[in-house]
């Protein structure tokens, strides 16, 4: 199989490259800054905001698959114009789309959320995701829309985050509850779900809704830190508007995937 991770240089992309190359297959990884750097991996630079050279590219490399991970935080046009244009590059060649969607496309509450909620955002992150998803369906019905949460793992953006609240740098939320996948189990099912043919939103998360000031208590546990350091604080306290409590119900992905999907405690288990 021939495999196009745009975005083969984020957290993520740099696992499924690495997963892809290791199943047989010939991949593809584009970056935009930084450097996918993995043994067996074709490498090209690649823009998403231009729509022009992600036909070029796709045209060029005639993927069998194209995963699309590609976002930036603050960044509208990478996020849900860049989606839009993988979609569009996918289509035209005929490639099976796997789309990286988000958790932060919900306006948060109690209940777990399931495959098919429609997105409700109430903060822009939330709103490119919910754009992108819904310019992916446009384009292409067929195509897979993976909701995630916090990816953890070593190396992880989460994890550094809650060591260097460890240290005394910062503080972790103690009302924002989310669903941390370990990234290795992502890229798995990730990989499934491209030779499969399911389509639509699929919540791919870890079973363990955590806080992130727990996320950190769990890092802590596990390098046999003192957790004294750590400090904690509200989003409320910040005047942060932005989803508090998502739960993503993962029923369904347990059902239908090989990859067992962990949660954060026994991941983080001393």
């Amino acid at each position: 199989m021939r495999v196009l991770v745009v975005g083969g240089s984020g957290f993520l992309g740099r696992e499924v490259c690495r997963r892809g190359v290791a199943g047989g297959c010939l991949v593809v990884g584009t970056y935009h800054s930084g450097s996918v750097g993995l043994p067996g991996v074709q490498v090209r630079r690649l823009d998403v905001t231009d729509r022009a050279a992600v036909c070029a590219l796709v045209a060029e490399v005639r993927p069998d698959v194209v995963i699309g991970t590609t976002y930036r935080y603050a960044d509208w046009a990478a996020t849900a114009d860049g989606a839009g244009n993988v979609a569009f590059a996918a289509a035209e060649v005929g490639a099976r789309l796997v789309h990286i969607s988000s958790d932060a496309l919900h306006a948060g509450r109690p209940e777990p959320y399931a495959d098919d909620d429609p997105p409700s955002p109430i903060f822009p992150y939330g709103a490119a995701k919910a754009a992108a998803e819904t310019a992916v369906r446009a384009i292409d019905p067929g195509a897979v829309l993976v909701r995630t949460s916090l990816i953890v793992g070593e190396g992880s953006p989460q994890i550094r985050l809650c060591r260097e609240a460890l240290a005394g740098r910062g503080a972790l939320f103690t009302d924002e509850l989310r669903c941390p996948v370990d990234v290795s189990d992502l890229a798995a099912a990730v990989l499934e779900l491209a030779a499969s043919d399911y389509a639509g939103p699929l919540n791919v998360a870890g079973p363990d809704a955590v806080s992130r000031a727990d996320l950190g208590l769990l890092v802590a546990r596990r390098a046999g830190v003192d957790p004294a350091a750590l400090k904690t604080t509200t989003t409320a306290e910040h005047g942060l508007v932005r989803p508090a409590v998502i739960r993503l119900d993962t029923t369904r992905a347990a059902a239908l995937l090989r990859t067992r999907l962990r949660g954060v405690t026994e991941l983080l288990a001393p």
